[in-house]
Formats: C-alpha cells, structure tokens, sequence
C-alpha cells in the first residue's frame, strides 16, 4: 500500500468502538476510498476473568473509546471519519489530527514485525544491535511469537545467559 498512510487515534463515544469501525469500513467501501482510508482496528486484548468461581477467557477493548485508522490525510478523509456516528474527533490539538509515531506504532504493536530467522538452537550469532553489539553468543532458544532469542555469551569469564529480540543478532 501507500507509503503516505499514518495511523491516526479517532475519539468515540464509550462503546461504539465496533460500531463505528465497521461503520467506517461500510464507508470505504461503498464510496471507493481504499486509496486514502487503509485499515481500521480496535484494540483487544483477551484476559481471563474469574466470576462465580468460574473462569473464562474476555476480549476487553485495550483504549475504550478509541479507534485506530490507518489513512492518508486528506480533507476529503478527514471529513469522512469526522461525519461518521458515534465518532467525537480525532485525538492531536485543536481539530488538527497527529499521526502516531513510528515508535508509538511500535509499542502499540498496532502492526507485527515480521522477522526472518536465519539461525536455529545452537548456532552462534553475533549481536548487532544494544549494550551487548559486537559480543558472540549461542542460540539456547528462539521464541518468534514473542520476538526474542535467548543466547548464552561469555562476559567477564563466564558463561551468561540474555534475551534479545530476534533482530538484534545475525548468524556469524
């Protein structure tokens, strides 16, 4: 898709979050807008919840009141979602909408990283990236959902084990 598109948080009323991001997809696609308005999201999380004595597993909205659009900025955008029922505006100062950084996309995990593994349990790796680039390790365990390696380097004459993410280390 386009390179221009940022995400941006729409403020709704408490409650109509689904609502209005399937109202928002209708509006996309009856009046043609996939170019500007890429992705709509709500973010849950699922926790288990004990009532009763009983537990079950809940899908509880992360931001109540708050949906996640994925759109270039255009006026003819803006006023789209602006117009939609249940939306109150968007979130930046004033009626100016701020696009979320790259980094705040990051710690949202609003969108996965795919990352390539290229070494396997007992290799070794050199660690590219953070306070430990330039050490060599061995690969103990690789968890991809999670997005962490676990390697054991030898500082200071012995053996330590460390947890990084997967991109900071490549095979040697």
């Amino acid at each position: 898709m386009s390179e221009a598109a940022k995400w941006y948080v729409i403020h709704t009323y408490s409650g109509y979050e689904n609502k209005v991001a399937k109202s928002i997809e209708t509006v996309v696609e009856n009046h043609n807008l996939q170019e500007l308005i890429e992705e709509v999201r709500v973010p849950t999380e699922t926790v288990l919840e004990v009532k009763d004595n009983k537990q079950r597993e809940v899908e509880r909205k992360i931001f109540p009141g708050y949906v996640l659009v994925k759109m270039i900025l255009t006026d003819d955008s803006w006023y789209v979602i602006r117009n939609i029922r249940g939306v109150t505006g968007f979130v930046g100062p004033g009626s100016k909408p701020v696009p979320l950084s790259e980094k705040e996309v990051a710690a949202l995990g609003v969108e996965l990283v795919h990352v390539e593994v290229n070494y396997e349990v007992g290799d070794s790796v050199k660690v590219v990236a953070g306070p430990l680039e330039g050490f060599i390790g061995v690969v103990d365990a690789i968890e991809t959902d999670k997005n962490s390696v676990t390697i054991t380097v030898s500082m200071f004459g012995r053996d330590n084990q460390v947890e990084l993410e997967l991109s900071q280390v490549v095979t040697v």
